[in-house]
């Protein structure tokens, strides 16, 4: 049992470095905050087309919260995916997450509109869609390992951890404004991207046909089984009557 990674990487130094610079510049340059941030409406209609970029560097000044959780998710999970794949990999995966996620929050709304027609007026930030990525490739390329929670103290399979994430994050969240659709579309992308590269494992297109003709298999012997043991059982009552 460990807490943390042994050592960090150096990207994920620069990454951690980056997204702190990026929050503290938040407090002292406005526009930051006016321009980064994703808005549906002016990435599609005024052009702001570095939108999808920009906003997940960039996190919620209510509090530390917000950066505190995401940083830590991608220093303990992302340290050791970088270890393995080495930093241009990692950090080529990092932005692919981020910038497919920051497409999907600037498009869905506009699915919506016809139920939420102010959708594409709200704003999103936040490096949750990387980081979303980032667990789900730990997922698949560790699915065995046990992640162990301090709150709730549970115990389960890596595998589990995003749909675990996606429970408590519907569950808990009472009133926050959580992109959602900002996590799933990390989530998308990331296993779109590990799919065409070979490494999703148990998710991936070839496993999941594997698995679903194995399980008609099963399902077959033990029809085939239970159909034995019917007439097994029949022959043994007409044995009684006998």
């Amino acid at each position: 049992m460990s807490f943390g990674p042994p050592m960090t990487p150096t990207i994920i130094k620069q990454l951690l470095i980056a997204n702190l610079a990026v929050f503290i510049a938040q407090y002292g340059l406005p526009m930051v905050n006016e321009y980064g941030m994703i808005v549906p409406a002016e990435f599609w209609e005024r052009g702001f087309l570095w939108q999808p970029f920009t906003y997940m560097w960039m996190h919620s000044t209510q509090g530390f919260g917000h950066i505190a959780m995401n940083m830590f998710s991608l220093w303990m999970f992302g340290t050791p995916l970088a270890l393995a794949w080495g930093p241009k990999r990692f950090l080529r995966f990092y932005l692919v997450c981020g910038i497919g996620a920051g497409m999907f929050i600037a498009t869905y709304p506009y699915f919506m509109v016809p139920f939420d027609p102010t959708g594409i007026y709200a704003h999103t930030l936040g490096a949750s869609g990387a980081v979303y990525g980032v667990l789900l490739a730990y997922s698949l390329t560790w699915p065995d390992r046990t992640i162990a929670l301090i709150f709730p103290p549970i115990a389960f399979r890596a595998i589990w951890l995003i749909p675990g994430l996606f429970l408590m994050t519907v569950m808990f969240s009472g009133g926050q404004s959580i992109s959602h659709i900002g996590h799933l579309g990390g989530v998308v992308v990331a296993w779109i991207y590990m799919s065409r590269t070979g490494h999703a494992g148990a998710l991936s297109f070839a496993q999941m046909k594997f698995r679903w003709k194995r399980y008609r298999m099963r399902q077959k012997l033990r029809a085939v089984k239970s159909e034995e043991f019917e007439r097994q059982r029949e022959q043994d009552e007409r044995r009684k009557f006998h």
